[in-house]
């Protein structure tokens, strides 16, 4: 730790996931903490009372603090700011402590440097980054390990808190660390056992600024790794995942992994007639390679996700794991629900809910995993456009049916470059859209069909959220079968 937190004045920039847990850890170690929140809703307010009955102060969003609102002004004193991942970088509160001189850390920050503060020893993190993939991989990741015998647990932007997990009472061997781009831009001091980045395709721009600043925050969890830097070898946008690795400084002896569908080269895992192999972790790499797992081992064993697991195996066999932990920790692996989720078969036509793929870069691997498909997509586009996602599945379509705000920009992109594709443009947006949605697609499938909700649009113009999205197709699909 750079300083002793005993009667420092630490500011905590936002409440939610990441600030509550950050607030809670910093007054314990004898922090003074003063939290100051952009929103003033009925959630803001039961937290920041929370935090108020252990003495900490809190200032939300509506309170004025020098004629400022109340997360843009330093609060007089501050020798440190942690701040929740979401905030961004130009935010007034962080140029005035740019002016200060007061460094500002994200909850990953503090979590690393808090690691064995009791004495205990720290357990390493196996990191995953990328623009889709991350949670799916972290789980099978853990899952592994949990197969080897090792105590551990998926963490981070998960959803379940890196600081619980290092301050907590439970003991880890190896933690399975999920880590968006924004938790690595406030995130310096991260030095990761190994780490991979899944993908990189443009998202959250309106954050970062560019793509070149979003790629460069992403690779940021390469810098420093010990043992293992894993890469997408088949990326072909750029920057690559490669890329970033030439351009990170690690540790001496740290190794470049790269994972393929195809068959792998020395250095790499890939499949290999349905079987996953590793010619990275093994004796002679140039001549030999060592099976882990079959593709049938993977739920669902669609590209993508092999992908996943191919990266999840990666990191497992940097950190030592056996080749059988590998393929039993795959095999017990469940994914979360509306990740490529099979719902039902009704007269012959298969039902998948990948509700989760609310951008252009998860779609197109979704449309991938299937031959023949009934697209429903549309909601929210967030900037996004949708021809070359259209050009790379024409072929594949059989029909479209689309809802939401933005479903236009997907019908003008299918106008235009799959004109053959019937299309349903359905002129509402209320919540009952869905089984409306799920009847017009089973009126354009056939059998042998699959109808796919890969909506590539975020879901908040219809749905609270894409778990809602999902469970209202799930609920229209079983009213098909009823």
């Amino acid at each position: 730790m750079p300083f002793d937190f005993q009667g420092k004045h630490v500011t905590v920039a936002g409440l939610g996931v990441s600030g509550v847990p950050a607030a809670r850890v910093l007054h314990g170690l004898g922090a003074r903490v003063t939290v100051v929140n952009d929103g003033d809703d009925e959630r803001a307010r039961a937290q920041a009372a929370e935090l108020e009955a252990l003495g900490v102060t809190v200032r939300l969003g509506t309170a004025s603090v020098g004629g400022s609102a109340a997360d843009a002004t330093l609060p007089e004193g501050t020798e440190l700011i942690v701040t929740a991942p979401g905030w961004k970088p130009d935010k007034p509160l962080f140029a005035a402590a740019r002016e200060a001189g007061v460094p500002v850390w994200g909850d990953v920050e503090l979590a690393w440097r808090l690691r064995g503060l009791d004495g205990r020893k720290a357990a390493p993190w196996l990191a995953v980054t990328g623009t889709n993939g991350k949670t799916t991989t972290v789980q099978m990741l853990a899952s592994i390990l949990k197969a080897a015998g090792l105590r551990t647990a998926a963490v981070g932007n998960i959803g379940v808190s890196l600081l619980d997990a290092v301050t907590g009472d439970q003991e880890y061997d190896v933690l399975a660390v999920e880590l968006s781009s924004y938790q690595l831009h406030w995130a310096p001091s991260l030095r990761a056992h190994s780490a991979a980045v899944l993908n990189l395709a443009p998202d959250h721009l309106d954050w970062h600024g560019s793509m070149e600043a979003y790629a460069a925050d992403k690779g940021r969890i390469y810098e420093g790794n010990h043992v293992a830097c894993v890469y997408n070898a088949d990326a072909t946008a750029k920057p690559s995942t490669e890329d970033l690795v030439r351009e990170a400084d690690v540790e001496e002896g740290c190794r470049a992994i790269g994972f393929t569908l195809g068959t792998p080269g020395p250095s790499q895992l890939g499949v290999v007639e349905g079987i996953l192999v590793d010619r990275a972790f093994v004796e002679n790499r140039q001549k030999n390679a060592q099976e882990l797992a079959e593709v049938s081992d993977i739920d669902p064993p669609a590209p993508h996700n092999i992908a996943n697991a191919l990266a999840a195996a990666a990191l497992a066999r940097a950190y030592g794991v056996s080749a059988a932990a590998v393929r039993d920790g795959l095999r017990a692996f469940t994914p979360d629900a509306h990740r490529i989720a099979h719902v039902a078969d009704v007269d012959g036509v298969a039902y998948v809910d990948d509700s989760k793929a609310t951008n252009t870069h998860a779609t197109e691997a979704s449309l991938a995993a299937y031959d023949s498909i009934v697209w429903i997509a549309g909601g929210l586009a967030k900037g996004a456009t949708f021809d070359e996602l259209v050009t790379g599945a024409a072929e594949r379509l059989r029909g479209a049916v689309l809802i939401g705000a933005d479903r236009a920009l997907i019908r003008e992109a299918l106008a235009r470059h799959a004109p053959e594709v019937p299309v349903v443009d359905l002129d509402r947006t209320d919540t009952g859209a869905m089984l409306q949605a799920v009847q017009e697609a089973q009126r354009l499938a056939r059998p042998g069909d699959t109808v796919l909700l890969a909506p590539a649009c975020a879901s908040m113009d219809m749905f609270t959220n894409y778990n809602k999205r999902g469970d209202a197709f799930a609920e229209a699909v079983r009213e098909l079968g009823a």
